[in-house]
């Protein structure tokens, strides 16, 4: 329940981000309404998850595969540019939260 809590933050948390997009500055009622009903869903769910989750693990995890996940949707969908430099720190992100997600287990052995 602990993983599928952070799971359910993060897809709602990156549809509350695209719903902002698409609000166009909260001029677009329905993405408007969209973003708080994410949000909202989004942060119950990482609540949950940080009952059991450390919590340095859960917002690495949380804002890193988000922003992983919107950049994606930013070049596929907005046509936003994908450089070699781009490219580069999101893959410096993805490490970063794989080392955090890992971390303990090394120090412990």
């Amino acid at each position: 329940m602990n993983w599928f809590s952070l799971a359910v933050a993060i897809v709602f948390g990156v549809l509350g981000t695209l719903s902002m997009k698409l609000s166009h500055g909260f001029q677009h009622l329905k993405p408007a309404l969209c973003v708080v009903l994410f949000y909202v869903i989004s942060f119950a769910a990482l609540t949950i998850a940080m009952q059991y989750i450390q919590l340095s693990i859960v917002y690495a995890i949380w804002s890193g595969v988000g922003t992983i996940l919107m950049a994606i949707i930013g070049i596929v969908h907005f046509n936003e540019s994908l450089s070699f430099r781009k490219f580069f720190y999101l893959c410096l992100i993805i490490i970063g939260i794989i080392g955090i997600h890992f971390s303990d287990t090394f120090i412990a052995n």
